[in-house]
C-alpha cells in the first residue's frame, strides 16, 4: 500500500513542480502583478484535501462499525502535532511569498535553476535534523549545484525581461534563492516532526497535518493581501487581462491553485512514504522538465550559462544519486537498513504497510 502511494505522490509532485511555476508565469506575463495573491493559491486549493479525508472517515466508521466501536473520531490529529503543523505552515506562507516575488522578475527557466539548489541545502538540513548521512557523491552534488547558481548570479543581467530594472532582477534572484533555502529546511523539519510524533503517522494523519499546514499558510497570506489591498483591484485586473478577459482569469486562478497543491501534497506524501531528502531529489529530477516547457511554452531565452549551470546541476544530481545507489547495494546485504538512505528506503517500502 505505502508502495501504491508513493507511486500515487510521485505523479501529484510532478504536475505540480511543473505546472505550478508556469501557471504563476503566465497569470505576470498576462498583466497578473499581485505577489501576495500568487502567494495565497500556492495553498488556497488546500480544499480539496477534504475529499480524501472524508473517503477516510467514513472507511474508518464503517471498520469500527464492524468492529463493535462506538465511537470513530473525526480528526486523528493530537494537539503537539495540530501546533507544530502551524508553526510550519507558516513557514511554508512565507516562502510562498518569497518564491512568487522571485518568479514575478525572473524567467521560468532562470527561477528553476535556482529553485534546484534546495536539494544542496536539504541535503544539509536533512543531515542537522535528522541525521542524514553524507557521502563524497552528495558533496560533490552540493559543489556542482553552488557553483551552477555562481554562473547564473554572474551573468544576472543576460535574461533579464527587457520592462524590468536591474534592481528589481536582482531582489527576484535573491528572494528565490532565500525560497530555495527556507524550503530546503521545510522538508526535513516535516519528516523530523512525523519521527517526534507521539502517536503513529498514517497517510490519513498526513493528509490533515497538510489540510493544517496549507490552512496556516493561507491565512499568513491573506493577512498580506490585506495590508497591501489585493482584494480591492482583483476584479479590475481580471478585466484587465490580456487574454481570454474574466473568465479566462478566474479559470486560471483556480486552476493555479489544485496544481500548487498537488506539489504540496507531493512533497509531503513522499516524506512520509520514503525521506525528505527523497522529496528534495525528486523535485530536483523535474528541473529539465521544467526547462524545456518554460523554453518552449514562452520562449525564453537559453543562453549559454543557462545551459552550463543545467548541465551542472544535472551532473549534480547523477552524482547524488549514483552514490545513494552505491549506499543502498552496500547497505541491503546488512542485517539493519538506514531509514534515511533513499534507495534503501524505496525498496523496503513496497513490503511495508501503510
Amino acid at each position: 500500500m505505502k508502495y501504491g502511494l508513493l507511486i500515487i505522490n510521485c505523479i501529484i509532485l510532478t504536475i505540480g513542480t511543473c505546472g505550478g511555476p508556469l501557471l504563476t508565469r503566465l497569470y505576470y506575463n498576462n498583466g497578473g502583478k499581485r505577489i501576495w495573491f500568487m502567494s495565497f493559491l500556492s495553498t488556497a486549493g488546500c480544499p480539496i484535501i477534504l475529499i480524501p479525508l472524508l473517503v477516510s472517515f467514513l472507511n474508518r466508521r464503517k471498520r469500527n462499525k464492524a468492529e463493535n466501536v462506538a465511537k470513530t473520531e473525526l480528526f486523528l490529529m493530537e494537539t503537539p502535532l495540530f501546533v507544530a503543523s502551524i508553526v510550519i505552515g507558516l513557514l511554508i506562507g512565507l516562502d510562498n511569498y518569497l518564491y512568487a516575488y522571485g518568479l514575478a522578475y525572473l524567467p521560468v527557466s532562470t527561477s528553476s535553476l535556482i529553485i534546484g539548489t534546495q536539494l544542496a541545502f536539504n541535503a544539509l538540513f536533512a543531515f542537522l535534523l535528522v541525521k542524514q548521512k553524507f557521502t563524497p557523491f552528495s558533496v560533490n552534488a552540493v559543489v556542482l549545484l553552488t557553483v551552477g547558481t555562481g554562473i547564473l548570479a554572474l551573468h544576472s543581467d543576460g535574461d533579464k525581461p527587457a520592462n524590468e530594472s536591474h534592481k528589481e532582477y536582482v531582489v527576484g534572484f535573491l528572494m528565490t534563492v532565500i525560497a530555495a533555502v527556507l524550503y530546503a529546511f521545510i522538508l526535513p523539519l516535516v519528516e523530523l516532526t512525523y519521527k517526534k510524533a507521539r502517536q503513529e503517522i498514517t497517510f490519513p494523519l498526513v493528509l490533515e497535518i497538510q489540510m493544517v499546514m496549507c490552512l496556516s499558510a493561507t491565512c499568513f497570506c491573506v493577512v498580506g493581501m490585506f495590508i497591501v489591498g489585493d482584494f480591492k483591484v482583483i476584479a479590475k485586473e481580471a478585466r484587465e487581462f490580456k487574454i481570454g478577459g474574466s473568465a479566462f482569469y478566474y479559470a486560471l486562478i483556480v486552476i493555479t491553485g489544485i496544481i500548487w497543491q498537488g506539489f504540496f501534497l507531493g512533497a509531503i506524501g513522499i516524506v512520509f512514504c520514503a525521506s525528505s531528502l527523497a522529496s528534495g531529489v525528486l523535485i530536483s529530477v523535474l528541473l529539465p522538465v521544467t526547462e524545456v516547457l518554460a523554453v518552449v511554452c514562452f520562449r525564453e531565452k537559453f543562453q549559454a550559462e543557462k545551459c552550463v549551470s543545467l548541465l551542472l546541476s544535472l551532473w549534480g544530481f547523477v552524482s547524488y544519486f549514483y552514490g545513494e545507489f552505491k549506499s543502498g547495494k552496500k547497505v541491503v546485504d546488512k542485517p539493519q537498513q538506514t531509514e534515511t538512505e533513499l534507495p534503501t528506503t524505496l525498496h523496503a517500502v513496497s513490503d511495508s504497510v501503510a
